[in-house]
């Protein structure tokens, strides 16, 4: 902390803006300046928040901390300062389209491209290939690195490569992943939870008979009569039908399916898996594979189904839904709203280092001969068509935690009791929208005052014709009317950069490291036929020994927390000053505690705890 005193020959009034400059020495020292805080000749404090990196001979021109509307500036001067800043802004962040109806992105080729302000302090930190490459010595399994070809030999082979870490989730993953209702747990609450919903009538692509299931029901009624009683679920893999598999590497030919999977909600209410179809047309050669058929048979499907399961999460539930989203609302947000409006203020602390990460992640992981390519099916394009054909059911409501869980008929508690995943998400989501609309009515008195306020209204404008690219079937609003609509869309945001980036990140090295519950690739085609599947035949189709090795270095390393991390409401760069704002935030933190201490009750003595959704795991942000 530096202090200066200042001496003026005149009393300066009010001040409305400081400026500061940098001089450039011989060698480069930017400088990361956090406030100034002025202490008048009368005794008040004032303070001037920055949090901004000054770099080269720049001057930068602050406003004091208090939040402003747009139609609280009523002189020139600060008008001019608010209209100068958004200007200067648009030139820096600038959109551009990554692929053809993508969410458009940051225009920048590499991390080092980017504004000063919005990278990473340590790019080495964030470094992909150094980082899996670590993950991969830590874990012990560089020796099989490049042994891209080379089979394991059976199941307990695989074993060489997982780190046994005792007592955790892996480790039960390893010992029960065979079992019917370890893959239907995985629905409700394993890294994926997004795809289950109940199913009102069994499609027709799916020509399952009763004959069929009648062994797995237990309530003496027909499938069309469990139908009617919501007992029955379904998971559809039809996204993945018709994408290319990866061709990257000429000796190992890739495969992917398209599944569709029928789940039941036994007398337990545990959901277990009844019926499971690899291919989306019925026919002779795509047999219905069940529960009663040969063992290996029916964990042939179960693999099948966690494989196309791995990469809808990587490519749509995790990629497009999570990072390329959050990257649209952060561009947005540098675009069109000043460092002095509440909102910019609200939000900022949920948008760290996205725009960094998904930079980083374009230039090593998921651009043409990046890492994904290399031990992916989808790798090589095939992820690329997948978020392509995602857009369509990318939509508003979909994002809203409550609405989708009710739009997938998974809303009823009583129904469906082991569902940690919503109830978790259900009440985050409540904390959110809580302290969204505290912070609204502090400085929105009215539904009016929200229609009024331009740079609210050019926010929301960029997010749907950029990263919506303007469809009206995404449901996104073109403009915000009322104060209720307002904090929605704000929780949307919020909540989509905090929460659901922690419950379907956080959990990938728990559930995907047990490489035989979620192989990246598979090496032979889906079976056609029943009763030939042997033991061989399966270690065959999954992964090779370099493949699963960079799979495992990949979980590994997107599952750890930043070293630095900042977990959901704590905001310790304080660019609001005011009081009603800070008491806000004590009740946001005070109710995000309850939370956590609901959870920590609920977990004690699980053998399979589920906690990713626990406010005290959830970054605030999108940064890995």
């Amino acid at each position: 902390v530096d202090s200066y005193d200042v001496t003026v020959e005149e009393d300066l009034g009010e001040i409305q803006l400081i400026k500061i400059e940098k001089r450039k020495y011989w060698y480069q020292d930017d400088w990361y300046l956090k406030y100034i805080t002025v202490k008048t000749p009368v005794g008040d404090y004032l303070e001037f928040p920055c949090y901004r990196w000054i770099t080269d001979e720049k001057e930068v021109v602050l406003r004091d901390g208090r939040a402003k509307l747009p139609r609280d500036d009523k002189t020139q001067i600060l008008k001019q300062h608010r209209r100068k800043e958004l200007e200067s802004r648009q030139k820096m962040y600038r959109w551009k389209e990554w692929h053809p109806g993508f969410p458009l992105s940051i225009d920048a080729h590499s991390h080092s491209e980017l504004p000063r302000d919005i990278q990473f302090d340590n790019e080495k930190g964030i470094d992909f290939i150094l980082n899996y490459t670590k993950a991969m010595e830590n874990l012990y399994v560089n020796r099989f690195m490049h042994m891209f070809q080379s089979s394991w030999s059976d199941f307990a082979d695989f074993e060489r490569i997982f780190v046994r870490i005792s007592n955790t989730i892996s480790e039960y993953v390893m010992q029960h992943w065979r079992e019917d209702f370890m893959f239907g747990y995985q629905f409700l609450n394993g890294c994926n939870p997004v795809l289950i919903r109940r199913c009102t009538e069994i499609p027709k692509k799916l020509p399952v008979t009763m004959d069929m299931v009648e062994c797995s029901l237990e309530r003496n009624l027909t499938l069309e009569e469990e139908v009617k009683q919501g007992n029955i679920f379904i998971v559809d893999y039809e996204l993945l039908d018709g994408v290319d598999a990866n061709k990257t590497d000429p000796c190992t030919i890739q495969y992917l399916a398209a599944p569709i999977c029928l789940l039941y909600k036994n007398l337990e209410k545990k959901i277990v898996p009844i019926a499971i179809q690899l291919g989306q047309k019925p026919g002779p050669d795509n047999p219905i594979f069940l529960p009663s058929d040969a063992t290996y048979d029916w964990l042939l499907a179960k693999i099948w189904v966690r494989s196309s399961d791995f990469h809808i999460h990587q490519t749509v539930t995790h990629l497009l839904r999570t990072h390329l989203v959050s990257e649209v609302f952060s561009i947005a947000m540098f675009r069109q709203l000043p460092a002095v409006h509440p909102l910019f203020k609200l939000l900022v602390p949920h948008m760290r280092f996205t725009i960094a990460i998904n930079t980083k992640a374009r230039e090593q992981l998921i651009c043409e001969c990046g890492l994904f390519d290399k031990a992916n099916a989808t790798g090589g394009g095939g992820h690329v068509q997948m978020v392509q054909k995602a857009m369509k059911d990318l939509t508003y409501g979909s994002l809203c935690f409550p609405e989708e869980m009710k739009a997938k008929g998974m809303d009823s508690k009583e129904d469906i009791p082991y569902y940690y995943y919503r109830d978790d998400g259900i009440k985050v989501w409540e904390a959110i929208k809580s302290f969204a609309e505290d912070v609204i009515h502090i400085y929105y008195e009215s539904d009016e005052v929200v229609c009024e306020d331009v740079e609210l209204q050019a926010f929301v404008k960029d997010i749907y014709v950029y990263g919506m690219r303007g469809v009206k079937a995404s449901g996104f609003p073109k403009m915000i009317r009322t104060r209720e609509t307002l904090a929605e869309y704000l929780t949307v945001i919020i909540f989509t950069t905090s929460a659901q980036h922690a419950a379907v990140n956080f959990g990938q090295y728990d559930w995907c490291s047990w490489i035989p519950n979620a192989p990246p690739t598979m090496r032979c085609p889906p079976p056609t036929e029943k009763g030939t599947v042997t033991i061989e035949q399966i270690v065959e189709s999954l992964p090779d020994r370099g493949r699963s090795c960079w799979h495992l270095g990949a979980v590994w390393a997107l599952s750890q927390f930043q070293d630095k991390e900042l977990f959901l409401g704590v905001y310790p760069d304080e660019h609001f000053v005011e009081r009603p704002v800070k008491e806000a935030m004590a009740k946001f933190r005070k109710n995000l505690d309850e939370i956590v201490n609901t959870i920590t009750e609920r977990n004690k003595n699980k053998k399979l705890p589920y906690y990713y959704l626990s406010p005290d795991r959830i970054p605030n942000s999108v940064a890995i």
